[in-house]
């Protein structure tokens, strides 16, 4: 898989700059091919951390040429809805209202909103009205944080 190998790549580069490589996305397509690389900091991003980032994560792109073809690179904030992917990415956020949206195949709802109340043995437990669901994470289709507005 194309996005696991570039994850592979570029943490190392995205860690040692002193931020956290979130998530990626590859959207390619009609000639407008755009990878997107999302970070945070322990004091959020800023414009220049990203121009920072976008410097070196563009150099080890040019040399190891993991991606075919021509596309652009972007470097961002994972913003106010960022995605839940790891296990730590679920137990700092725990408290925080999240969506959850359940790989076909999961007995039960597919979408579900709730309180996130953090982890136990690989398990998300999240918190739907009275009700406390264990998601098993390889059931995890995407999670987000939901907005405090």
């Amino acid at each position: 898989m194309l996005g696991a190998a570039i994850e592979t790549l570029l943490t190392p580069v995205v860690e040692r700059l002193g931020f956290e490589l979130v998530d990626l996305e590859f959207k390619g397509g009609g000639g407008s091919s755009v990878l997107q690389v999302f970070i945070d900091g322990p004091n959020g991003i800023t414009l220049d951390d990203c121009a920072m980032v976008s410097q070196h994560v563009s150099a080890i792109l040019d040399v190891e040429d993991p991606i075919p073809g021509e596309y652009n690179l972007e470097i961002s904030s994972p913003g106010l809805d960022r995605p839940l992917r790891r296990e730590a990415h679920f137990e700092k956020y725990a408290g925080a209202e999240i969506k959850v949206k359940m790989r076909k195949g999961y007995v039960g709802k597919l979408r579900l909103k709730g309180i996130l109340n953090g982890l136990d043995d690989s398990h998300v437990v999240l918190v739907v009205g009275d009700e406390e669901l264990r998601l098993p994470m390889d059931k995890i289709e995407s999670a987000r944080l939901v907005p405090e507005l």
